[in-house]
């Protein structure tokens, strides 16, 4: 069911005078969102925190009676997430979550870094104080993360740093063409990232982003964003080029016998 809480909302009293409800009240998050909006927001949530998983079948009928909702808003949610990358439309087989081949990744990379080198040279010359002191916090959450060595807690950190840095750009074309390659990339970086040392390293590039852009370093700022997704370009490749059984650890591989 979607999370509203609603079950647990009190029989509302007689009204006594105008009274506000919170915005975070079932009332206002229904008001302020569409239903499909809001089945749309939880199946992206469910894909991205790998609860559906990449190339899982989806139906309306199922999916509706999951999140307690007439397939109507299912259907129309499903082509929605079509638009953002995350589902696959496919003749004769209905929908599924996406699948990305190691090839078409090695692609979305090579655009993001592009795109990731012009946003650094426009924050270098547009960003504000303000601005650069919020990212400087969105690094310090993400050092916190890599102290614990919490990978969910800094996947989430990475990516709302990378969003906000676009975001900044001011080019709305730019957001939902970036937003749309993140998302699929998503399952890759998730694997990549959890790999022993990563995080500090990574955790290092960002904070050298934010001091090129404080610096107004135009040119420097957007190469050090340039090599950073090229980097993880790299450790893509060395997670996917790595065969299986030396990826996982012996814990994993503790029920196979050679023959």
């Amino acid at each position: 069911m979607l999370k509203t809480n609603a079950s647990r909302t009190p029989a509302l009293a007689r009204p006594t005078g105008k009274r506000s409800v919170g915005a975070d009240h079932p009332i206002s998050v229904v008001q302020a969102n569409s239903l499909p909006a809001l089945v749309q927001r939880e199946l992206e949530r469910m894909i991205l925190d790998g609860d559906l998983a990449a190339g899982a079948k989806l139906t309306e009928a199922s999916i509706a009676e999951l999140l307690g909702v007439s397939r109507g808003p299912v259907r129309e949610a499903f082509r929605a997430l079509e638009g953002s990358g995350l589902v696959r439309f496919e003749k004769n087989r209905g929908v599924s979550v996406r699948q990305i081949s190691v090839e078409e990744a090695d692609q979305i990379y090579e655009l993001r870094a592009v795109l990731d080198e012009f946003v650094g040279r426009r924050l270098a010359q547009t960003a504000t104080p303000a601005d650069i002191l919020e990212l400087r916090q969105k690094v310090e959450h993400m050092e916190k993360a890599t102290s614990r060595n919490d990978v969910d807690t800094y996947l989430a950190a990475n990516l709302d740093f990378h969003d906000r840095l676009v975001e900044l750009a001011n080019n709305p074309k730019l957001l939902s063409m970036y937003r749309r390659l993140v998302n699929e990339l998503h399952l890759f970086r998730r694997t990549t990232l959890a790999q022993g040392g990563t995080l500090p390293i990574s955790t290092r590039e960002h904070r050298e982003i934010v001091d090129r852009i404080a610096a107004r370093q135009s040119a420097a700022a957007g190469r050090a964003l340039f090599d950073h997704v090229m980097a993880s370009r790299s450790r893509m490749h060395k997670t996917y080029d790595t065969p299986r059984e030396a990826r996982e650890p012996a814990s994993a591989r503790g029920g196979k016998r050679s023959r």
